[in-house]
Protein backbone atom coordinates (compact mmCIF):
# COMPACT_ATOMS: atom_id res chain seq x y z
CA UNK A 1 0.00 0.00 0.00
CA UNK A 2 1.23 3.64 -1.16
CA UNK A 3 1.67 6.07 2.19
CA UNK A 4 0.00 9.35 1.56
CA UNK A 5 2.13 11.95 -0.25
CA UNK A 6 4.45 9.06 -1.75
CA UNK A 7 4.72 8.80 -5.59
CA UNK A 8 3.52 6.33 -7.61
CA UNK A 9 5.77 3.26 -9.02
CA UNK A 10 5.45 3.71 -12.95
CA UNK A 11 2.89 1.35 -14.62
CA UNK A 12 1.19 1.06 -18.36
CA UNK A 13 -2.77 0.90 -18.71
CA UNK A 14 -4.67 0.32 -22.17
CA UNK A 15 -6.79 3.29 -22.78
CA UNK A 16 -9.51 3.58 -25.58
CA UNK A 17 -6.43 6.34 -27.80
CA UNK A 18 -3.62 3.15 -26.85
CA UNK A 19 -1.12 1.89 -24.22
CA UNK A 20 -1.51 5.36 -20.75
CA UNK A 21 2.72 5.52 -19.18
CA UNK A 22 2.62 7.22 -16.09
CA UNK A 23 6.24 7.78 -17.02
CA UNK A 24 5.55 9.64 -20.48
CA UNK A 25 2.52 11.45 -18.49
CA UNK A 26 5.35 12.86 -15.93
CA UNK A 27 7.21 14.09 -18.44
CA UNK A 28 4.75 16.06 -20.18
CA UNK A 29 3.63 18.07 -17.01
CA UNK A 30 1.80 17.36 -13.69
CA UNK A 31 -0.37 14.41 -12.95
CA UNK A 32 -2.64 14.52 -10.43
CA UNK A 33 -4.20 10.08 -9.53
CA UNK A 34 -7.13 10.06 -7.85
CA UNK A 35 -8.42 7.04 -6.44
CA UNK A 36 -11.69 6.41 -4.65
CA UNK A 37 -13.63 3.59 -3.62
CA UNK A 38 -15.77 1.18 -6.05
CA UNK A 39 -19.30 2.05 -6.02
CA UNK A 40 -21.56 0.98 -3.24
CA UNK A 41 -18.73 -0.41 -1.28
CA UNK A 42 -17.92 0.77 2.39
CA UNK A 43 -14.95 3.46 2.21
Amino acid sequence: MLEVGSKAPNFTVQSTAGPLDLAELQRRGLVVLYFFPKAFTAG
